[in-house]
């Protein structure tokens, strides 16, 4: 069966900032410093997503193990917003994922935002209130089984990107739902779930500063 890019969404903590007991000495010096750490939930398992899939929870659990290698070389970078392929593209890096663990069925995740042209506009975001979500990106086949979308075992993480609109119900204070998508044997077929950015306005303005 053929891949096809899957990405799921989900929320970050209340107001977007990581708490202090989950930040270490270093990243609280560096907070002093105008640094800025995100925390929230990145993936969940055995739970139907508002994507209508499911991800059985051996499967993340494998690839969770396996995404602590780029974690501990700080090479777990992920973009903002969504890009149309499944290459990471380091131009347009905001925020390197520096720690993930479980929390009963959920995969929690903390961000680190890097000081790059799109960190800096996520650092704005985040200072003006904005509500953020994280997604996961990943290449993997699906199955229709008892109604619901399963994600096979070929399913490889690639890494977790910020959005502004999520399609996973709860994934702000004030529940949304994207578009659901349309599953296709096309291979690398790109899933685009999320609405238009409601946060265009804010960006161009930060770019124009």
């Amino acid at each position: 069966m053929s891949k096809i890019l899957l990405q799921e969404y989900f929320e970050l903590c209340p107001e977007g900032r990581c708490p202090v007991d989950r930040l270490t000495e270093s990243e609280r010096r560096n907070i002093s410093n105008g640094g800025v750490y995100l925390v929230g939930v990145c993936q969940k398992a055995g739970t139907k997503n508002g994507n209508g899939r499911v991800y059985p929870k051996e499967i993340l659990q494998r690839e969770v193990e396996a995404y602590q290698k780029p974690i501990k070389e700080r090479r777990s970078l992920g973009e903002l917003d969504h890009p149309d392929e499944s290459v990471i593209n380091l131009k347009n890096a905001s925020h390197l994922l520096t720690k993930l663990w479980w929390d009963g069925n959920s995969v929690m995740g903390k961000v680190e935002v890097l000081d790059t042209p799109s960190g800096k506009i996520l650092k704005e975001l985040v200072k003006a209130n904005v509500k953020l979500g994280i997604s996961s990106r990943g290449l993997g086949s699906v199955k229709e089984q008892g109604g619901n979308t399963i994600v096979e075992d070929d399913f490889q993480l690639i890494c977790f990107d910020m959005v502004s609109e999520p399609s996973t119900p709860g994934a702000y204070l004030s529940p949304s739902i994207g578009k659901k998508p349309e599953i296709s044997s096309d291979v690398n077929l790109y899933l685009k779930e999320s609405k238009v950015s409601k946060i265009d306005d804010l960006i161009d303005s930060i770019l124009k500063d």
